[in-house]
């Protein structure tokens, strides 16, 4: 048979197959969002309804490429093929949306897997999306949406529910067995794919809070507490999306200087959750003359998030901007209910709601609370984070999330996925202003420029409005745990976010006020702020919510421009200078350890001189020991000098290091260096550290204790630590955490404590979806990993194949036209129709 009657033959077996502010601050806002999406808008909303048909081609590791004649029979693709791939972790995300988990779960468990939200009980999980995301919010949301994705997101639904119909109606299946009997497995509708698109929008501010919005209580005489042992509230200086350090991601854009073409190239490399809904999923979605576009969205998101089409590519990173600020009520007095407004007491909005939660004996019991609103947003209880935060009958506090009220970002995706020129896609963006956590990095077809631009709903917070209006002392104290958050006094107007001329959304910074920076050599992002996108061409004069860094730059941050200096002068090793897709490939996975390269002579010149040490602390708590341990350091010392300084898969003392720069970093978290940190050479500074000798060989010990512990030999290969599991056999991995300095991300979260090692099956973060993109005179070229794999579900045949290419470094070539989808060998076609 023939290559393309086999692919012929194939098609036909498979084909035969089968909360938000209120009034006019809504009001403005869907008028802006209708205006900027009139040519979204434009769109016949006829086909929301059916009748819809969609052919769905599968090519190498299950990728969907869903094609569609109409918006609402692409939604119905797009819904089905994920279900089909990730269903019960669909199923369980929409309970958690619909503020349902303690119904079915129980109402003292944690959420099982991290997410935007973290952790939190399912009782706080349940009460945040029944107060955050209620029906005011969700109809706001929708109402602001264009027909095009309004039919979308019915389309969605439909397949989404067309799936688990076809799943219950097929006694011998073997799919999604964890979920297919359970009761929390039911229907969808279009309302709960808005609810999660919308909870996507928050994960720069209230998503970061969940538990000081769930427990906040209208102050009494007495001082608040916290009885639950949940974590304090901006306890990091690293407040951002994700919550956590790490969680964020890498992008490079080359322009044609670079690349020695007419065209840039586009690496693209979120560093985000491997489990949930919020992991990334891969499509290509097409409407013919309409749209087509590959790329990669969160689970329930029916839009392409990241991605290329003919002739753009973008990728985001977690930008350092927040988006979120504090405000400090001044309340009524002997009203604990109100605050003053410009001397006038103002009632908050009392909402309460009630939940039902499992119990022990089966039977479900009523859980009611009382959360209350204010004109900036939800009552917060900021007591864990400082007592001089406590509210008092005299005080208390609001946070407000810019994007509570940004409802144009799905459009801006949309937008982006249609335009024809890097242009086009910047005219975009500009107009829009409308990512809500993120940078965006982009090139163009024929364009030789490469841009950065952190253009998104930021506060429009200047200096001028901090200087009269942040309550000091408290002000000053609190900028110097979370740089750029701003606490203001909610007691007067003149105090609100600014509002302008040329706003996209009352109260955020227009567009000609935000960073951004296009060049014909490269800009890039990995997580640091907008100052440095190009170090030969720092920005700066941006307001302080843009939280700039006070001194160096990351680690992570750090080696990424080095390996882009590198590769642009051929000094990496992987040939001539210039970016192509073979060297940034291969400079993307190589697993260097910037920690390592800067710190390991100075590190082992201390912890090295005496051949033992007294280790007096626990590696894995760092609290003290019952007994004290005495270790012989002679052994990890010989691993780590003759370690190769990578975190590859064979590499022999990273697991060693990793345990040793754990504890090191915790017994002295403010390194000293040399050659502190010049802002003229942010790359190379600071360099030259200063370490304590004691301190050293005790964390050199407790490293030790560690890998012992853990069953690890002191030179265990990287790849026998940090794997992940997938038909009951380790994967071996590669890679490490951001704050040991990896630009190649793969981190558990925990530290190395049992036989577990690093694992990444539980809760971790690292790479994710990877693109490499450029163009030729015909489109693009692209290049992807998946490094989670497409689907969920334990009986599928596309479970680790994704994982599999990712461990051994084997980029795909993603087929984009028709001709590259029916040629690949794996190709298989579904055409699925209904209403």
């Amino acid at each position: 048979m023939t290559g393309a009657a086999a692919n012929n033959s194939r098609r036909s077996r498979a084909s035969a197959q089968r909360g938000v502010r209120f009034g006019v601050v809504i009001a403005a806002a869907s008028v802006l969002a209708a205006c900027h999406m009139q040519d979204l808008r434009e769109e016949p909303a006829a086909d929301a309804n059916g009748p819809y048909r969609a052919q769905i081609s599968r090519t190498t590791y299950g990728i969907p490429h869903i094609k569609a004649n109409d918006w609402g029979s692409l939604g119905y693709g797009y819904g089905y093929a994920q279900a089909q791939d990730s269903l019960c972790t669909l199923a369980d995300a929409f309970v958690t949306y619909r503020g349902q988990r303690s119904r079915y779960f129980g109402a003292d468990k944690p959420v099982p897997v991290r997410s935007t939200t973290g952790r939190p009980l399912n009782v706080d999980s349940d009460f945040y999306y029944r107060f955050v995301a209620d029906d005011r919010a969700v109809d706001a949301f929708a109402h602001a949406q264009s027909a095009s994705i309004r039919a979308t997101v019915r389309g969605y639904a439909a397949g989404y529910d067309r799936y688990v119909r076809d799943l219950k109606a097929d006694p011998s299946a073997t799919a999604q067995a964890e979920c297919r009997g359970a009761p929390w497995l039911a229907d969808i509708t279009e309302r709960d794919v808005y609810r999660r698109m919308y909870a996507a929008m928050l994960a720069g501010g209230y998503a970061n809070f969940v538990h000081p919005i769930v427990s906040a209580r209208l102050p009494s005489g007495q001082a608040a507490s916290r009885d639950d042992g949940a974590p304090p509230p901006l306890a990091q200086a690293y407040v951002q999306a994700g919550g956590a350090e790490g969680v964020g991601s890498n992008a490079i854009a080359f322009g044609a200087d670079a690349t020695g073409t007419g065209h840039g190239l586009l690496f693209g490399n979120p560093h985000w959750f491997w489990r949930g809904a919020d992991h990334f999923y891969q499509a290509q979605l097409t409407i013919p003359g309409k749209l087509d576009v590959s790329g990669a969205s969160f689970l329930g998101v029916p839009v392409t998030m990241i991605g290329f089409n003919r002739d753009v590519a973008w990728s985001l990173t977690v930008s350092s901007a927040r988006r979120f600020g504090i405000f400090r009520l001044a309340l009524a007095p002997g009203r604990p209910d109100a605050y003053l407004l410009d001397g006038k007491p103002v009632a908050m909005d009392a909402v309460t709601i009630s939940i039902d939660a499992l119990q022990p004996d089966g039977s479900l019991s009523p859980i009611t609370r009382t959360l209350y609103r204010t004109r900036f947003g939800p009552l917060i209880d900021l007591s864990g984070f400082s007592p001089a935060l406590a509210a008092t009958p005299q005080a208390a506090y609001a946070i407000r999330d810019v994007n509570a009220d940004n409802y144009r970002t799905f459009a801006t995706f949309v937008r982006w996925s249609q335009a024809d020129s890097l242009d086009r896609f910047i005219d975009v963006a500009k107009r829009d202003a409308s990512m809500p956590w993120v940078n965006t990095l982009a090139i163009g077809r024929n364009d030789r420029r490469a841009w950065y631009g952190d253009v998104g709903a930021i506060p429009d917070v200047p200096s001028a409005l901090t200087d009269r209006c942040a309550p000091q002392p408290l002000a000053s104290a609190f900028a110097k745990r979370v740089p750029g958050v701003p606490l203001l006094d909610g007691s007067r107007t003149e105090c609100d976010w600014a509002s302008a001329p040329g706003q996209a959304q009352p109260g955020t910074l227009p567009s000609r006020a935000l960073p951004a920076l296009a060049r014909t050599d490269y800009v890039a992002n990995m997580n640091n702020s907008y100052r440095i996108a190009n170090p030969s061409q720092p920005l700066s004069g941006f307001p302080p919510i843009f939280a700039e860094e006070p001194s160096a730059l990351s680690l992570r941050a750090r080696l990424g421009f080095m390996l882009v200096q590198q590769r642009l002068a051929g000094t990496d090793g992987y040939g001539a200078g210039g970016a192509n897709v073979d060297s940034v490939g291969r400079m993307a996975l190589n697993s260097r350890v910037l920690s390592a390269e800067l710190s390991r002579a100075d590190a082992l010149a201390a912890a090295c001189a005496q051949p033992d040490v007294l280790v007096r602390n626990d590696p894995a708590s760092g609290k003290p020991l019952p007994t004290p341990q005495a270790v012989d350091l002679a052994g990890a010392c010989a691993v780590l000098r003759a370690w190769d300084g990578t975190g590859t898969a064979d590499a022999r003392g990273a697991n060693l290091w990793s345990a040793f720069w754990t504890a090191l970093t915790r017994a002295q978290p403010k390194p000293v260096y040399r050659i502190p940190y010049d802002p003229n050479d942010p790359v190379h500074t600071p360099s030259g550290p200063v370490i304590d000798a004691a301190l050293a060989r005790e964390a050199l010990g407790e490293a030790v204790l560690a890998l012992r512990h853990a069953s690890l030999p002191l030179d265990s290969r990287r790849g026998d630590a940090l794997y992940v599991t997938r038909d009951s056999r380790r994967i071996p991995l590669y890679g490490g955490c951001s704050q040991e300095g990896y630009f190649t991300a793969a981190c558990s979260g925990e530290e190395i404590d049992g036989p577990d090692g690093y694992t990444m099956n539980g809760n971790a973060n690292g790479n994710t979806y990877m693109q490499i993109v450029t163009f030729d005179d015909g489109g693009p070229q692209a290049y992807t990993l998946l490094a989670s794999s497409e689907s969920d579900d334990p009986a599928s045949a596309h479970r680790a194949d994704y994982t599999d290419a990712y461990a051994k470094q084997r980029w795909l070539r993603v087929p984009f036209t028709d001709a590259q989808i029916g040629s690949d060998p794996n190709l298989s076609v579904t055409t699925i129709e209904g209403r």
